[in-house]
């Protein structure tokens, strides 16, 4: 699972229009127009503070504007697609999975006031990530095909390396077969929204003003 949470690097979060409002840190201003909407500086705070809850740290103020660019992206392909969003059990369970990636409930507790997120916010946060996820699998996952070659080449290189260097007795090629599948479809997903992503962003009007001094 920890493939398809980390499906590609705009996913660490979705904070567009059904991201949640935090109180801003700053003077608000408009730091890039997409097509007719705006992105505000408040949606790459809001962002950044994801990215301190996930990883303890978060990226620099350009590149959350750029993951925010191909939010919209995608955002907007799937609201005209009227793909349909996450139910609340499937919410529930990106939840579960997300505090089980942490060591212990305290370090999970200890991240989130680090962060300054309530769980309601962890909650929408994971919603609108589920969201663009979902949508991109099933807009790539239909067409992507693996052949056993690229499984076995998989299974030696990665699979019984990482056994070894852990000291443990590498699992048979059929018993990771699903893992090792799973592990190459979400590969291909990633390598076919990001050629996506860069073409779309091509035919996007995109208008950035993130160093423009604030009036």
């Amino acid at each position: 699972m920890r493939h398809r949470i980390a499906l590609t690097a705009i996913f660490l979060a979705a904070v567009m229009a059904s991201g949640p409002t935090r109180a801003q840190e700053v003077i608000d201003r408009i730091v890039a127009k997409v097509e007719s909407d705006i992105i505000l500086m408040s949606d790459v705070r809001q962002l950044a503070h994801y990215q301190l809850f996930l990883d303890g740290k978060s990226q620099g103020d350009a590149e959350i504007l750029d993951r925010l660019v191909d939010q919209w992206i995608v955002r907007s392909e799937a609201s005209v697609a009227r793909f349909p969003q996450p139910s609340d059990e499937e919410a529930d369970r990106s939840i579960a999975r997300l505090k089980r990636s942490f060591a212990t409930p305290e370090e999970y507790e200890a991240r989130k006031e680090q962060s300054g997120l309530t769980d309601e916010e962890i909650r929408q946060f994971l919603k609108s990530q589920l969201y663009l996820s979902n949508y991109l699998d099933s807009r790539f996952r239909p067409v992507i095909q693996i052949d056993e070659k690229a499984i076995e080449d998989f299974y030696k290189t990665r699979v019984v390396p990482r056994a070894e260097s852990r000291g443990q007795t590498p699992p048979t090629l059929d018993n990771a077969r699903d893992f090792i599948q799973e592990a190459l479809v979400q590969r291909a997903i990633n390598e076919q929204a990001d050629k996506w992503l860069k073409e779309s962003r091509a035919r996007v009007r995109i208008e950035i003003m993130l160093n423009e001094k604030a009036p």
